[in-house]
């Protein structure tokens, strides 16, 4: 194992200084990527990757030996870290537990992060202000075993039409998988609970339109053919790899912002840290301007308040 023996290098990220260890070991195989390469995305995307995590509880996931290797789920920051790295205090009520999370302000820290081995970067809907006030909807389209991308092609389109309608503004993204994600910055007035509640009464409004959909959580009642809208992405503590993330397969695929224009050609395979950062160089952050289109939210738990008064249920969250 040779490659993994190779000299640290130090880097110089702005005005901070990272060390890198086993740079020459390869992390994603399908190419023979290394870990000095998956810095060198990050370092390539990275307004981009600042602005989708900035000020967010971040749970990191990590593969200490390459993507192929062992997947670690780190709520907590990695020990040792210098003291220029940021946190967020959060408290997880089933275990009557802290854990001081990730909270990135600046590219050196997601530098630092990935010299720890993580390659996936999962933040909360929320920020450090107030962590129970999320300020960011997220719509999850989730194919089942047998919906293929076409399916999530169509029902990006309907997710598309209904947000028009409410005036409010989507930022579409690949999940870096095989589902794609839409972003709505809201502000951060409700609690997790209502955001939720929201989210399904959106989702409901989708499936009314399209027989593409479910709503039905339990996987073993949902038809395999059907794309999930995934409202639980919104609970607390649920979180999905952000704009600009690396996915941990062999490909190392990224999870991409797309324009709505793209949704029909755009080829999710085809998002990997070789190709996103030459895209990222000539288009930008496509979600730079999220800040600035702020939807309010209220609509949507009138919508749900209507459905709950029809009768309709609103399931349990489901565990992590």
């Amino acid at each position: 194992m040779a490659s993994s023996k190779a000299p640290a290098v130090e880097l110089e990220v702005e005005d901070r200084v990272v060390r890198i260890t086993n740079p020459e070991r390869v992390y994603f195989p399908a190419r023979g990527e290394t870990k000095m390469d998956l810095v060198e995305y990050y370092l390539a995307v990275g307004d981009g990757i600042v602005n989708a995590l900035r000020e967010r509880p971040c749970m990191l996931h990590r593969f200490p030996t390459g993507v192929s290797g062992e997947k670690v789920h780190q709520k907590r920051l990695p020990s040792g870290a210098p003291p220029w790295m940021e946190t967020v205090r959060l408290h997880f009520p089933r275990w009557n537990r802290t854990a001081d999370e990730l909270c990135v302000t600046e590219i050196a820290q997601v530098v630092w992060a990935v010299q720890m081995s993580t390659v996936e970067f999962h933040p909360w809907n929320s920020r450090r202000a107030d962590t129970e006030k999320p300020d960011e909807w997220r719509i999850d389209l989730d194919p089942g075993d047998e919906c293929d991308y076409a399916t999530v092609r169509r029902v990006a389109h309907v997710v598309h039409e209904v947000l028009d309608e409410l005036g409010a503004t989507g930022y579409p993204k690949t999940s870096g998988g095989k589902g794609m994600h839409v972003y709505v910055r809201i502000p951060p007035d409700h609690g997790f609970k209502d955001v939720r509640r929201g989210a399904l009464a959106f989702a409901r409004e989708v499936e009314r339109r399209t027989d593409d959909v479910t709503t039905t959580w339990w996987r073993k009642d949902r038809d395999p053919t059907k794309l999930f809208v995934d409202y639980n992405q919104n609970a607390r503590d649920h979180t999905i790899a952000a704009a600009y993330s690396v996915r941990g397969n062999p490909e190392g695929t990224v999870s991409t912002p797309i324009r709505w224009d793209e949704v029909d050609d755009a080829e999710p395979a085809d998002f990997t840290i070789a190709t996103v950062p030459e895209r990222y160089a000539e288009l930008g952050d496509l979600h730079r301007d999220i800040d600035d289109h702020v939807f309010e939210f209220t609509p949507l738990l009138e919508w749900a308040d209507r459905d709950e008064a029809e009768g309709a249920e609103v399931p349990d969250v489901p565990e992590e």
